[in-house]
């Protein structure tokens, strides 16, 4: 696998407030550059920035839609980030001591099998859905 280069992703959140807490106490990222309606967020080296919007303009929650993945409804669309399993085992065991609601709640998937990774979903505060994965070998990444 070539180097990875980090991207750049925004979403819309109803609080930017709620938002610092999420990103920053939550999940331990480090804030950026921000303005009065947006923050930049360093997400695991990648370049997250959230635009605050109103409630009536920018998200409607009921509009979720979802694909049917191991019999569970994945969240589409959805965004995260890719760690080693061990990285991965944390962030899952610092969510669960939160108390944290999953949509999908960490599991392992293909255990034994090329490609075994753990991953777990969740919402933040604005309902923008996050995946986060965990592989044993980073080469197997793309396996089928």
């Amino acid at each position: 696998m070539s180097e990875l280069r980090p991207f750049h992703v925004a979403v819309a959140v109803h609080d930017l407030g709620e938002a610092r807490r999420f990103y920053k106490e939550l999940l331990g990222c480090e804030e950026g550059r921000s303005d009065t309606d947006w923050v930049d967020f360093n997400l695991f080296g990648h370049q997250f920035v959230c635009h605050q919007f109103s409630e009536n303009e920018s998200i409607d929650k009921d509009r979720q839609r979802y694909n049917f993945v191991d019999g569970k409804k994945v969240p589409v669309p959805h965004y995260g980030v890719v760690f080693s399993l061990d990285e991965w085992t944390q962030l899952a065991d610092r969510l669960l001591a939160a108390n944290t609601k999953f949509v999908i709640e960490p599991y392992i998937r293909f255990h034994g099998q090329p490609g075994e990774q753990g991953t777990l979903f969740i919402l933040d505060p604005s309902g923008n859905a996050l995946e986060f994965k965990g592989f044993r070998d980073f080469s197997l990444l793309f396996s089928g």
